[in-house]
């Protein structure tokens, strides 16, 4: 077996240089909700001295910072670069393992004998398509590709390509890289490996498996052997089932409002109803959460959750009427909120649970409803329907003054081209 890992550079700056060639050299940088930090950077912009986290509005008026191109998140279209970059990659690879929205796993079995050639060519197919840059990286093990991929993004000298197949390749480099870059190594486990002696991988694969067992338990050996050349962690087309899901957010200023605070709870149990349906899930448990802002001295702190179990659902009103009601249990007047959301757990494939007390015909209908509303704002965009007490103008939403055009998941927003 022959693993590979891809991983796109700076994807969320990426995504927002494939629609705006003006950007291709400039220092660009995505933030976080409510444009607070930087979340991703390019190379030009790291060069600059922004940091990972960096609070955009201590830095944004830098004399040094002015030609950087700052850019709210922009979620959908991130998402549907990374579903475009999968679709790529099954061209070249019988399976691919979406590992996180910028890395994929891929199986290259049987592409032994050419193979810098092939993920050479892979690569160029996603940055030509995609316009998205990538590494790749590949080993006999998962782990050993996750390796080979750090490996090629951090040294120039690879060109975005790292082989480590050969023992004697990955002797060289285990001699020299800190076991700080392996795969599963936490900056937790960092210390205590280096007080055992352990500080390179050379270190790590040669210790003794029931001293690497103290340390990391059965994981521990597990990586070792990974290491050594021995696989096992297999790729997987099937993502793992959820065990739960949340749709929360902070707001762009406080809530001091019930009605305002209803909104944006009733908006947050229709988004993760949406999300519920799209992955074919039901939810038998639903959590409300509302918080001011801990940090803030001139105002007062108040945190509080409320959960129940309710039959299980993934219809709209129904989750927002039980999160309504768990608003209700928690809501305190004369506070400053910031943040809430609402999180569901308990999930299992729709359908597969019910009870002897429901109603079939109300459920038809209200199943027909929600395919009808999906339908809807898949053709048009999210948010063209809408439960009308997730509220309209929404001033509390978000701040995402730096916002791009959703260029491919949404069609007023799509690019233009213009002939000459």
């Amino acid at each position: 077996m022959l693993y590979g890992l891809i991983d796109c550079n700076s994807f969320y700056c990426s995504c927002q240089r494939a629609f705006d060639p003006d950007l291709k050299h400039r220092p660009v940088v995505v933030l976080s909700n409510n444009d607070g930090c930087a979340i991703a950077r390019t190379a030009e912009a790291k060069q600059l001295g922004i940091k990972m986290g960096e609070a955009w509005h201590l830095v944004r008026n830098e004399r040094k910072l002015s030609d950087v191109r700052w850019f709210s998140s922009n979620y959908p279209l991130y998402a549907d670069m990374s579903r475009r970059v999968y679709q790529v990659l099954l061209d070249y690879s019988p399976r691919v393992e979406p590992y996180s929205i910028d890395e994929m796993f891929l199986d290259l079995s049987g592409f032994s004998d050419n193979l810098q050639t092939h993920c050479a060519a892979m690569r160029q197919a996603v940055q030509q398509i995609t316009k998205v840059p990538t590494c790749v990286g590949w080993g006999p093990t998962k782990t050993i590709a996750k390796l080979a991929n750090g490996l090629a993004k951090d040294r120039p000298e690879l060109e975005g390509l790292c082989d480590l197949t050969d023992p004697q390749t990955r002797q060289r480099f285990y001699r020299n890289v800190s076991v700080g870059e392996v795969w599963g190594v936490g900056r937790r486990l960092v210390p205590k490996l280096h007080d055992a002696g352990i500080r390179t991988i050379e270190q790590f694969v040669e210790a003794k498996p029931a001293h690497i067992r103290k340390i990391m338990a059965i994981t521990g050996l597990q990586l070792q052997a990974e290491l050594q050349g021995e696989s096992c962690l297999q790729i997987s087309e099937m993502a793992e089932a959820r065990k739960g899901m949340a749709c929360t957010r902070s707001f762009g200023r406080p809530i001091t409002t019930y009605d305002e605070m209803h909104e944006a709870i009733t908006g947050f149990a229709n988004r993760a109803a949406e999300k519920l349906r799209a992955e074919g899930l039901d939810a038998a448990h639903i959590a409300v959460f509302i918080q001011t802002n801990r940090h803030k001295r001139d105002d007062d702190w108040y945190a509080n959750q409320f959960s129940m179990s309710c039959e299980p659902t993934n219809d709209t009103f129904a989750i927002c009427r039980h999160a309504s009601r768990l608003l209700k249990q928690i809501w305190l007047k004369g506070y400053r909120y910031t943040k809430a959301g609402v999180m569901l757990n308990d999930l299992a494939p729709h359908g597969q649970q019910g009870t002897l007390f429901s109603i079939a015909s109300t459920k038809q209908t209200h199943e027909t409803l929600m395919v009808a509303m999906d339908d809807i704002n898949q053709k048009f965009g999210s948010g063209t329907l809408f439960p009308l007490s997730a509220g309209i103008k929404r001033a509390w939403k978000p701040r995402q003054a730096m916002l791009s055009a959703r260029y491919t998941t949404r069609l007023t927003e799509i690019m233009e081209a213009q002939a000459w």
